[in-house]
């Protein structure tokens, strides 16, 4: 019990913390300029104080540095080696630097692609890598030198799927709150109390600011707020499912179900547009529910509902066989195919699913009118 109040009193810390330092970092984005203009993508029309993901960072190194200092539940005896931790941390502020200098200077794709590339190589180095994963029957599938690059392309795939559903104000954030209250459930229920613990505290350190970004925002998060909070989540979902189960494997994608899915959609529509894959566009998730009708307000709502459906796919997919597993893996896919096709997200007139579905319900009204037609006769 008093280990459960302690993790709930550094949970408050880092509540409090952010609350505290979000209105600081508010005054010092407009002070530097690091404001965000509006634009005919986007959906805000004033001008906006970016950065405020700075004070997410803040939150949550503080309230980790306390912990690390007084040990209040003892995390040092579980925490990873030393070298994986802080080259976790350095790649963090690493990705926080590259983000406070894009919302201040809006600096080109390839140079904060070039940024993430750093960080990544940071953590890899430190020895945090998708090495192998047991395969559902028996034996592993080792990465090998494969390890490498598929963990720089998850790291940085995650980073930047985060920051693309970033356009409603508290949509990141909320979205990110939802995936690391996620992996807080399922890291604790795997005994994986290190990534418990500090997806505990950036969760924390998220709502605190959260209470300054939800609809109407005060401040946006920026990419110092929306790449760091993906990167956190990318390491994460390593350290806590590298060394696991193919169907464990699946949980960190579907915790994160709404930005990868969003990302994988903004690929093939550019794709299937021949346009190049790093334009921006305004058939985003969120941008095609606003064109249904929804409010602002409503459409952050209806796609944290969406996020929550996806983390609890991934905690029954956690505690389920293997063929429940991959069932409810199944009816997922289908449920997400027909969402997509029914706000035109691939901005295309085409929706095979739907209409697949329609002719086996018109079939099967006329297959019963003939029966009964059959049994009057």
């Amino acid at each position: 019990m008093n280990t459960l109040f302690a993790y709930a009193g550094l949970f408050l810390m880092a509540i409090s913390i952010a609350l505290i330092a979000t209105p600081l970092v508010k005054k010092l984005a407009i002070l530097v300029g690091a404001v965000d203009q509006p634009d005919p993508r986007k959906v805000h029309t004033k001008i906006m104080p970016r950065m405020g993901g700075l004070a997410v960072y803040i939150a949550f190194m503080v309230t980790l540095a306390f912990e690390l200092k007084f040990n209040i539940i003892n995390i040092n005896s579980v925490l990873l080696n030393t070298t994986q931790f802080y080259g976790f941390l350095l790649g963090g502020t690493i990705i926080i630097i590259i983000g406070l200098i894009d919302d201040r200077y809006q600096i080109s794709a390839k140079y904060k692609f070039l940024g993430q590339i750093i960080a990544a190589g940071v953590v890899m180095y430190a020895g945090i890598k998708v090495q192998f994963i047991t395969l559902p029957f028996e034996g592993t599938f080792e990465f090998g030198w494969f390890s490498i690059p598929f963990t720089l392309l998850w790291i940085i795939g995650v980073t930047n799927a985060l920051n693309l559903i970033d356009g409603l104000d508290g949509l990141a954030a909320g979205v990110a709150s939802i995936a690391l209250a996620t992996v807080t459930i399922i890291g604790f229920a795997m005994g994986n109390t290190v990534v418990a613990f500090m997806a505990l505290l950036l969760l924390g350190s998220t709502l605190g600011f959260l209470r300054y970004n939800f609809f109407p925002a005060k401040i946006f998060m920026g990419d110092t707020g929306a790449l760091f909070l993906g990167y956190n989540l990318a390491i994460f979902s390593i350290l806590g499912f590298k060394h696991v189960t193919l169907v464990s494997f699946i949980i960190p994608i579907l915790i994160l179900g709404v930005p990868i899915a969003d990302t994988l959609f903004a690929i093939l529509r550019r794709y299937l547009s021949k346009q190049p894959i790093s334009i921006a566009d305004k058939n985003h998730l969120h941008h095609c529910l606003l064109k249904k009708g929804w409010s602002h307000r409503t459409t952050v709502l209806i796609i944290y509902g969406i996020s929550i459906f996806f983390s609890l796919t991934a905690i029954i997919f956690s505690q389920a066989e293997v063929w429940v597993a991959f069932t409810v893996l199944g009816v997922l896919f289908v449920i997400t195919a027909i969402g997509a096709e029914s706000i035109n997200i691939l901005n295309t007139r085409r929706q095979p699913i739907i209409h697949f579905i329609e002719d086996l319900v018109k079939y099967a009204d006329t297959k019963q009118s003939l029966d009964k037609q059959n049994l009057k006769g």
